[in-house]
């Protein structure tokens, strides 16, 4: 599959050739093998469940006839919160390659500063690009609506589409592979909920409100909607995520004014560790805080037991799912691999990973989890 321009990378060691089985070869079903999932080690945090139906769905796959077939994976990243994603990619394509069921590349911008509108023209190019050189399934973490009619196109064509980390609204892909947001922040809330002081009391989450980003507002709102059936009075932040220092500057404002006075900060995105700073610029440093995501400054808040609890997305089972999900489509139909997904699908072709709550006491543990699966960030 060739790249355009000069600003993509393709995910180490994701170059797959599988000349063992090739369309045009005849005797590809006697030579190619059974797939050999590469083995996890256990742990606390392994999602047994989600384990046992990746088992269910690749029994079913070995016992279909063996077909090559193109995946393309675009990702909006290969670092950061996206590098467990684009090892799961990586690693499920690695074992379909090996047993002549799949070839193609994991796609993503050098840059993590990528603008929009760069990111966007980047992935609508290589939806196009894949389509024309024979890919029969896509796999991407899609840039808002802004391909969606390059994905529409694929989809007549009878490509099915998996989306990771985000859905979109508007285009009818096979399945979704991520959290519930809604579901995802009302865990969250409840997380923190156990924390509070009996009201009354304001709860500040440092989360998102503009319309613009459905997911971010789900998410919020799922949590907020806990504290307000509580009866704390709720005061939405809205993010400011491209510049820290004011940021925190206005969440410092809004604990000292708040009325009644704020008993707890939640935050609902990986740059949540912010709430510790606003709370010590509004020398609140005792307040409960709740993060979601991973990142080295959570972690590190955390382990000073400042951060009491994380909410930690899957992005490594998203990845990991997507070309298993297309391949499935292909070999066995898309109603068959729904119903090995039912456990966790939910309507509309939703699959829900869920969300791993990770203690403050258990910050070292996740970590050499993550480490253990190749999935850090």
């Amino acid at each position: 599959m060739t790249m355009i321009g000069r600003n993509w990378a393709v995910a180490i060691g994701l170059v797959l050739t599988t000349a063992a089985c090739g369309s045009s070869d005849p005797d590809a079903a006697q030579t190619a093998a059974p797939i050999q999932r590469t083995p996890l080690p256990r742990s606390e945090f392994l999602p047994l469940e989600i384990e046992a139906t990746i088992d269910e769905l690749v029994a079913e796959i070995n016992k279909s006839s063996i077909e090559s077939m193109q995946i393309a994976v675009l990702l909006k990243s290969l670092d950061g919160f996206f590098a467990p994603i684009a090892t799961g990619a990586n690693r499920a394509m690695g074992e379909l390659g090996a047993s002549g069921r799949a070839t193609g590349n994991v796609l993503a911008p050098y840059s993590t500063e990528t603008e929009l509108e760069e990111l966007t023209k980047f992935q609508t190019q290589h939806i196009k690009q894949s389509v024309a050189e024979g890919a029969e399934g896509i796999v991407i973490t899609p840039v808002g609506e802004g391909n969606a009619a390059a994905l529409d196109e694929a989809n007549a064509k009878g490509i099915p589409v998996v989306t990771l980390d985000a859905d979109l609204v508007s285009f009818k892909r096979q399945i979704y592979v991520g959290i519930l947001n809604a579901y995802a922040g009302t865990l969250a809330g409840n997380t923190l909920l156990e924390m509070l002081p009996e009201g009354p009391g304001t709860v500040l989450i440092h989360g998102w409100a503009d319309p613009i980003w459905v997911d971010g507002v789900n998410r919020t709102q799922g949590a907020k909607e806990v504290f307000e059936a509580a009866g704390y009075h709720v005061l939405v932040h809205q993010s400011i995520y491209h510049d820290q220092a004011m940021d925190v500057e206005l969440m410092r404002g809004e604990i000292e004014d708040a009325d009644p006075p704020v008993v707890g900060l939640i935050g609902m995105f990986i740059d949540s560790y912010r709430c510790v700073l606003a709370a010590d610029a509004a020398d609140a440093p005792d307040l409960p805080i709740v993060t979601f995501d991973f990142a080295p400054e959570t972690a590190g808040y955390m382990r000073q037991g400042r951060i009491k609890a994380t909410h930690v997305q899957r992005q490594y089972y998203e990845g990991y799912l997507g070309p298993y999900i297309v391949y499935g489509i292909k070999s066995i139909g898309l109603d068959a691999v729904k119903e090995i997904l039912a456990p966790q699908l939910v309507e509309d072709g939703q699959f829900d990973l869920g969300v791993d709550v990770v203690p403050w006491e258990k910050v070292d543990a996740y970590n050499a989890f993550l480490y253990e699966v190749g999935a850090e960030q």
